[in-house]
């Protein structure tokens, strides 16, 4: 057998940035194939790569579920998803040729015979497809799973490479509910893949404008000296849901906003802000200085006074009459999950000493949108009259990650007239406008990093550890405090939220 684990093109020169980097032969097994993560996400984003020109022209992909289904149905499923779901163009001919690649393997993931019929369809795809004995195992199912999945992708001798090839496994949120569970779940997927082979994904680091968060940072020479507690009043992580829970109920309740949001995508988020600048842009030194600022986390002694929660009460949404969180299907009424999380984090560094980090998230909110505010302090001196600045704010600089992708820088500027008056204006980037080609799908970056085996954008296990040595406290202390308390759908959540910060002096941003 050939050499496909270091596969590269003998053509491509390295410093040709027009060839972008294309997986070499291989194969995914897509564990879960009938939920909506495989129909909306996971599916439409092979096909979009595969339709970029950066899959193989053997890429197969192998579906398993408990369904009796041929291999021409499970075709016609991912058509359907793809039709429905995909980003680029439908065309033909890439479907085609994507579709020769597709296999079906029904079974439960204890049934020895159909873990064998999966040995056996991924040695016929090395033999027809030319996949190289190189396969990725793509969990999109609950957590309480992955056990039984690895049991028997290592029993079947599935988890285990050739010589020169690879295997390696996807595995979505959530990664535990607790420290003692991620743990648990670590060892368990340890057992059967080394470090290096599993790959968690969090989708909201494969989104463009998380990524610029570190160009923004460490290619331009402008942000980096105010970008420190010396200038910087505090900073506000937002990601809000204008929807409520829909048909999540079974995964939602007993789970809540801040083990779904907080404790992977904020944390992150917060962990990118915050970082110093790594020596190098690869996957150790990116991990080094994300896993240092998440060490360095530190809870406010009164936890009653700097963390909120709430349930999104009935009300108005988007124009229409909503229900209540306890009120939805499959909810019980008396159920103390959290719908909102807004907790105070501080980083204990020379660079953010002093510098409080609010993050927050809520569904049924005002609008949907997810943004990093890093709020500065006022100017020391103001040589103005206090009416000529009665309306100027606070500069800040705001990413905005979702769902008009860009950055607006806000300062302010005199109005213009006879008197000295001085107002908040908003400088503006939007990717839309600055560049002509689309953002690709956060899936279809990790997909493909996943089969390059490029790990820089994917959460080490000590990283998953440590976020829930940050939130399980949090989590201990409100299961001690019985409900949660309502906000209005439609609104920016509780009145504790609100409370939270005035206490400090500050108030949340509008997004």
């Amino acid at each position: 057998m050939t050499d496909t684990a270091g596969w590269v093109n003998p053509l491509r020169d390295p410093e040709d940035r027009r060839l972008p980097r294309i997986a070499g032969p291989c194969g995914m097994v897509l564990f879960g194939v009938t939920g909506d993560l495989s129909r909306k996400k996971v599916m439409p984003a092979i096909y979009d790569l595969a339709n970029r020109g950066l899959l193989p022209p053997g890429f197969s992909l192998v579906g398993f579920a408990r369904r009796d289904w041929a291999d021409q149905d499970f075709a016609q499923i991912v058509h359907d998803s793809v039709r429905e779901h995909a980003r680029t163009e439908f065309r033909e001919e890439v479907w085609r040729q994507l579709a020769e690649g597709f296999r079906f393997v029904p079974g439960d993931f204890d049934d020895d015979v159909a873990f064998d019929h999966l040995r056996r369809t991924i040695e016929e795809l090395d033999e027809s497809r030319g996949t190289g004995g190189n396969h990725a195992f793509y969990l999109a199912i609950p957590p309480t799973f992955f056990g039984a999945v690895a049991g028997q992708l290592k029993e079947h001798g599935l988890a285990e490479p050739t010589p020169g090839s690879w295997r390696r496994v996807v595995v979505e949120k959530p990664f535990g509910h607790d420290l003692e569970s991620a743990r648990e779940l670590n060892e368990i997927l340890g057992q059967v893949f080394d470090s290096g082979s599993v790959f968690r994904i969090d989708h909201y680091l494969g989104k463009e404008t998380v990524q610029n968060i570190l160009a923004m940072r460490f290619a331009n020479n402008l942000f980096e000296p105010i970008w420190n507690g010396n200038y910087v009043d505090h900073v506000q992580i937002t990601m809000a849901e204008d929807v409520g829970i829909g048909g999540r109920a079974g995964y939602y309740d007993g789970v809540g906003a801040a083990r779904d949001v907080i404790q992977n995508h904020l944390l992150q988020l917060m962990a990118l802000v915050a970082m110093e600048e790594p020596t190098s842009f690869d996957a150790e030194s990116l991990r080094a200085e994300k896993l240092k600022v998440l060490r360095s986390v530190s809870l406010p002694k009164r936890l009653d006074l700097t963390t909120a929660r709430g349930q999104y009460a009935a009300g108005w949404a988007g124009g229409e009459q909503v229900r209540g969180f306890t009120e939805e299907d499959g909810i019980k009424p008396r159920s103390t999950t959290e719908t909102y999380a807004a907790v105070t984090l501080l980083v204990e560094t020379r660079r953010w000493a002093g510098v409080p980090f609010y993050l927050r998230t809520g569904k049924r909110l005002g609008r949907r949108v997810t943004e990093v505010a890093i709020v500065f302090k006022k100017a020391p001196h103001q040589p103005f009259s206090a009416t000529s600045t009665e309306e100027l704010g606070q500069n800040a600089i705001v990413i905005r990650v979702q769902p008009d992708e860009g950055m607006t820088i806000r300062f302010g500027s005199k109005v213009p007239g006879t008197a000295m008056e001085i107002r908040d204006v908003n400088m503006d980037f939007a990717y839309g406008g600055s560049f002509t080609e689309a953002s690709p799908e956060a899936y279809e970056r990790l997909i493909l990093d996943v089969l390059l085996g490029d790990p820089p954008l994917f959460p080490r296990h000590e990283e998953v550890e440590v976020s829930w040595q940050i939130l399980d406290p949090v989590l201990d202390h409100w299961a001690k405090k019985g409900r949660p308390e309502e906000y209005a759908s439609g609104g920016w959540g509780p009145a504790s939220a609100d409370a939270m910060l005035a206490r400090d002096g500050r108030t949340w941003r509008r997004p």
